[in-house]
């Protein structure tokens, strides 16, 4: 499955998939108003075993083949902070 990655110039680390170059339309209009303009940043075969920096392959193609698109966004701060067991 063929993925094209945008980078949202309005939220940082932000980035949208979609499953056909700028096919922007399966967005939700608010979704797309709040990340502004998108630049086409990488174009990616998602295959089995293929690795992705902060997203998981086969989440990122059900995503796609359901909605047409997947949302990553950055990390919470909470969740890089470290755990303790108490």
């Amino acid at each position: 499955m063929q993925a094209y990655v945008y980078k949202s110039q309005r939220k940082d680390d932000t980035y949208v998939y979609l499953a056909e170059r700028d096919g922007f339309g399966v967005l939700p209009g608010p979704l797309a108003a709040s990340l502004g303009r998108l630049t086409l940043v990488l174009e990616v075969e998602l295959v089995e075993g293929r690795r992705l920096a902060r997203a998981d392959v086969a989440l990122v193609r059900s995503e796609l083949a359901s909605r047409g698109f997947y949302l990553q966004v950055p990390p919470s701060i909470t969740s890089m902070m470290p755990r303790h067991n108490d």
